[in-house]
């Protein structure tokens, strides 16, 4: 029954080409299709004009497609005989030219393969069905031409699109063991693992060389993990960082069908839907994602970071392979005098996982977008958020160039100006910064920089952002004494018995008057910083890890504040900034509602003084501190002592809720004269006393 109702149904099936291998196999495949059901078959083949039709050429194309519809005419005759048609038509637009030729012989089923359609609309390729099941009336039905061509031997019945995509195969991960296992052995782990001489910096550069060989024979993931460990001093020697630095991700591109997957994988639907055109040849191809300029439909220029398909799969795996090497060999004393294998495992699981998750990068641009508000020469693209994935990001795209491209005028310098103290903003108040301001990463358009890529970023606790703020002060004033102490209290040694404390200081002053007596385009807070770190490491006082970070980034973007502007002082910038934030925080604090918060502790903190002083001299019921004194003038001393000492704090808190009651508007006049009185009497009371009993 059902048989019978389909032949009725099927009388005329439709199939496309381009006359390449993959493509006929479509056609035998819908010459079998329509051989069951006795339908007639019609054959259109699209060719892409390169000329207007009225031109010379125009009119040598269209004797080439007279001449191509006969051999097309002649190939469909061999497979169906006088139930074949076919037909050639001239279009731009393969796939929607092929949906009309369907309505126009009003077929009954549209047979398309999954590739071979390629034309000169970039990001074609793999996506014509898409378009063809998207815009026509009939019933569509998508073969797999791969596996044909393969030969394999399909009945005439329809591919869903899940299997035109092929298994991906993952490595073993004991395979990949030994492959990294080889590779190290191969590299000498021994030596690289080894630690030389302190003064033998030629053996540690050698190590560092053989090290960044290794990472980048075992490809594009473990070259990731060496760039992510150089922005870490604090982790690994100078010389480490310096050639790590310098790895390269050897990363082939993907092909457009890979980009067109996972692009249609995280928007649900074709990607024709989203985008008008999406450029074939990539931006940039990294280990994790590549990115392509895009047009929307509505006509926006963007820009698409789309994610390896393999990406988390290979570098988790990586990762699994490192969490086992550090727990057997990380807890070796040997191996720990030259890094703290535990340490680089967290910092690259964290930082790695991290940008893998797109939407991280996403809440980090809107983070910025706060952040650099009060700056009118400093922006960030905008995102399409109802576009964006945790694989997939779509973003503004920035048309302009290098800044050091920018035109010569105020605006320039300007821009040099509010970049430089964004970043001190940035680390120093909001504890939140981008990581990695190089060049590429700083375009130049609409008299603004934009900053790019916001896949690393780095974080500043509040100790530390407090310390830093002490330490840019004490270097802007060139107090050596001082800004050892900071770096001390931010190390954590303090108490250090074994520091060498004045050689210390003197490395420290050698330093800053080394920095200060240089030309100005010379004069960066970053590298000095970054020297700083390098000093402290030496003496084994290591500054915080988020700092070392900060302190690259700084060096990083003052490089491209001096291309701007040469004749920038960073330390006069940096001093202007503190300043207005030392204002800001006191203006702060003379808020009225700080004010009666402030005032309120310090109720609350001086009756707990006065608490304990009554315990102490046994004024108050309760345990209390008992020392028996031979001399009872000692003894009439502290008592003596610790009434003034009551009495004071007391005189101060009336003076303060004097202040503040007659500031309020909502408190009468009488209870700021009382809290004055009172204030007055026991200042007179406190004065007699000290002078009348000495």
């Amino acid at each position: 029954m059902n048989d019978q109702s389909q032949h009725h149904t099927i009388g005329r099936v439709m199939v496309g080409t381009d006359r390449t291998k993959t493509a006929d196999q479509a056609v035998r495949w819908a010459a079998q299709f329509a051989d069951r059901y006795g339908a007639d078959l019609f054959v259109v083949q699209v060719i892409l004009p390169q000329h207007p039709s009225a031109t010379e050429f125009g009119t040598a194309e269209h004797t080439q497609a007279a001449a191509a519809k006969h051999e097309l005419a002649d190939f469909v005759r061999q497979l169906v005989g006088e139930r074949g048609h076919a037909l050639v038509v001239m279009d731009d637009d393969p796939a929607l030219a092929i949906v009309r030729a369907a309505e126009q012989e009003a077929v009954d089923v549209l047979v398309v393969g999954n590739s071979g359609m390629a034309g000169r609309k970039e990001f074609l390729l793999g996506n014509v069905p898409n378009r063809i099941s998207h815009n026509s009336r009939c019933t569509v039905i998508i073969v797999n031409t791969q596996l044909l061509a393969d030969g394999y031997q399909a009945s005439a019945a329809p591919v869903s699109s899940s299997q035109a995509e092929a298994p991906v195969s993952e490595p073993h991960m004991g395979a990949r063991a030994v492959k990294i296992a080889t590779v190290m052995a191969k590299h000498g782990i021994q030596e690289l693992l080894s630690k030389p001489a302190a003064s033998d910096i030629a053996t540690r550069r050698q190590q560092a060389k053989r090290l960044r060989s290794a990472l980048e024979e075992l490809g594009p993931t473990f070259s990731k993990l060496g760039q992510v460990l150089s922005t870490r001093p604090d982790l690994l020697p100078a010389e480490y960082i310096e050639e790590l630095a310098m790895l390269q991700s050897h990363v082939p591109p993907m092909s457009e069908s890979e980009v067109v997957r996972v692009a249609e994988q995280e928007l649900r639907v074709p990607w024709e839907d989203v985008f008008e055109s999406i450029d074939p040849k990539p931006l940039a191809a990294g280990t994790i994602a590549q990115v392509h300029r895009a047009t929307l439909e509505n006509g926006d220029r963007v820009v698409v970071k789309i994610q390896r398909p393999t990406a988390r799969a290979e570098i988790e795996q990586d990762l699994a392979l490192l969490e086992v090497f550090a727990e057997k060999v990380g807890k070796r004393p040997a191996l720990n005098q030259v890094v703290n294998m535990e340490a680089v495992f967290k910092h690259l699981s964290t930082s790695l996982q991290r940008e893998l998750d797109f939407r991280q990068e996403i809440e980090n641009i809107g983070r910025m977008q706060t952040v650099l508000a009060d700056y009118d020469r400093l922006a960030v693209p905008s995102v399409y958020r109802d576009l964006s994935t945790g694989r997939l990001l779509v973003m503004e795209e920035i048309q302009g160039g290098k800044i050091a491209q920018a035109q010569e005028g105020p605006e320039r310098v300007e821009a040099a100006r509010q970049l430089l103290e964004s970043f001190y903003k940035q680390i120093i108040v909001e504890g939140f910064f981008h990581a990695d301001p190089h060049p590429g990463n700083l375009m130049w358009w609409k008299d603004r920089i934009y900053l790019l890529d916001f896949g690393m970023v780095g974080a500043v606790d509040a100790n530390v952002r407090e310390h830093l703020l002490l330490l840019l002060m004490a270097l802007w004033k060139e107090d050596t004494v001082f800004l050892s102490d900071v770096i001390l209290m931010m190390a954590g040694s303090l108490d250090r018995s074994d520091l060498d404390v004045p050689r210390f200081q003197s490395d420290i002053g050698e330093m800053i008057s080394k920095y200060r007596t240089a030309a100005l385009a010379d004069m960066q807070i970053g590298p000095l910083l970054q020297e700083m770190s390098g000093i402290g490491v030496r003496h084994g006082v290591p500054l915080p890890a988020s700092l070392t970070l900060a302190a690259k980034a700084l060096a990083q973007v003052q490089l491209a504040t001096a291309q701007l502007d040469p004749t920038l002082d960073p330390y006069r910038v940096a001093g202007q900034f503190l300043m207005r934030l030392m204002m800001k925080r006191m203006g702060a604090a003379l808020d009225p509602k700080a004010l009666v918060y402030q005032s309120q502790k310090l109720k609350v903190r001086a009756e707990r003084a006065v608490e304990a002083i009554e315990h102490l001299i046994g004024a108050r019921p309760g345990q209390k501190l008992v020392v028996n004194f031979k001399a009872n003038s000692l003894e009439d001393t502290v008592r003596r002592t610790g009434r003034r000492l009551a009495v004071g704090l007391t005189a101060a808190a009336s003076i303060l809720a004097s202040g503040l009651t007659a500031t309020s508007a909502t408190a009468a006049n009488w209870v700021s004269v009382s809290f004055g009185i009172v204030a007055g009497l026991l200042i007179i009371g406190l004065v007699l006393d000290l002078t009348s009993r000495r």
